[in-house]
């Protein structure tokens, strides 16, 4: 890299990094993989599935930690080790909240690095293959205004969630519930019933062990076939319906993806 280059690489991880927040920002990150979907013309549908996931797993985060305290305080009660049993637990949900963090550091770094054809080169040496060809694809289209077509988006959604799993998620997923020793309590957590807005009268993707990548995969697919079947504006407006985003967020989305730009960065002058 030249240092021009490189400095332009170093700010986009940086702003990446500003804009997935902490772990507990979940509703901040939604809005982040929002406006990926919308800037790609809602041809890139990895991100909007993934705010779906961070608004789902918030209510999920909230009600498992509340049910895990009102075991852990029985336990305390019997004299066992509920405290330990306690920290487990909020270990385990902000795992969780950290991998959702990264996810959409690289979703946001991968889409806008691939975007800009200056940074062609750097973008050679820093995503797989196989992810920058399918970006670029989707970045062509976006140029002229084009839609994917059905088994184009599906190509392009398949190709960016299976390296995911395979390099962020399927990992950081495995150490997560290795270190959860509360057998009662991980066998819940391994069979969550995910139920997405937008899946209307549909059943819930239903897991038997969600540290299985193999079965992360299919469930994902599901989720996208899914999507695909209500249609993608319907997916989008169905964000709403956790009743979470907040309500600068559905006057305009737009700007207040914009206002989150400049608080972050206002944030890091601060801390810096």
């Amino acid at each position: 890299m030249t240092n021009d280059t490189e400095t332009a690489v170093l700010a986009l991880r940086r702003e990446a990094t500003r804009l997935a927040g902490r772990p507990a920002d979940l509703v901040q990150r939604a809005s982040v993989y929002r406006h990926l979907f919308a800037h790609s013309g809602g041809n890139h549908v990895f991100p909007l599935l993934a705010a779906h996931g961070a608004l789902w797993g918030s209510g999920y985060f909230r009600k498992g930690l509340r049910f895990g305290g009102l075991l852990a305080s029985g336990l305390t009660a019997l004299g066992a080790d509920g405290e330990e049993r306690r920290a487990q637990l909020q270990a385990l949900a902000e795992a969780f909240r950290e991998i959702n963090r990264r996810v959409c550091v690289e979703t946001w770094f991968i889409y806008h690095l691939t975007g800009r054809p200056a940074l062609a080169s750097q973008a050679g040496h820093l995503v797989p293959a196989g992810v920058r060809l399918a970006m670029e694809r989707c970045h062509a289209a976006r140029r002229v205004g084009r839609s994917l077509n059905a088994a184009e988006r599906r190509d392009l959604f398949r190709t960016f969630f299976f390296w995911e799993q395979a390099e962020i998620v399927g990992p950081a997923v495995e150490r997560a519930f290795d270190a959860f020793d509360w057998p009662a309590l991980k066998a819940l957590a391994l069979r969550p019933h995910i139920t997405f807005a937008y899946f209307a009268r549909l059943p819930p993707l239903r897991f038997r062990d969600f540290s299985d990548t193999a079965e992360r995969i299919d469930k994902g697919l599901a989720a996208f076939d899914r999507g695909a079947g209500q249609g993608w504006d319907a997916v989008e407006a169905a964000l709403d319906a956790y009743g979470i985003m907040p309500p600068e967020f559905r006057v305009d989305p737009v700007a207040h993806y914009r206002s989150l730009q400049v608080a972050t960065i206002d944030a890091y002058l601060v801390a810096a």
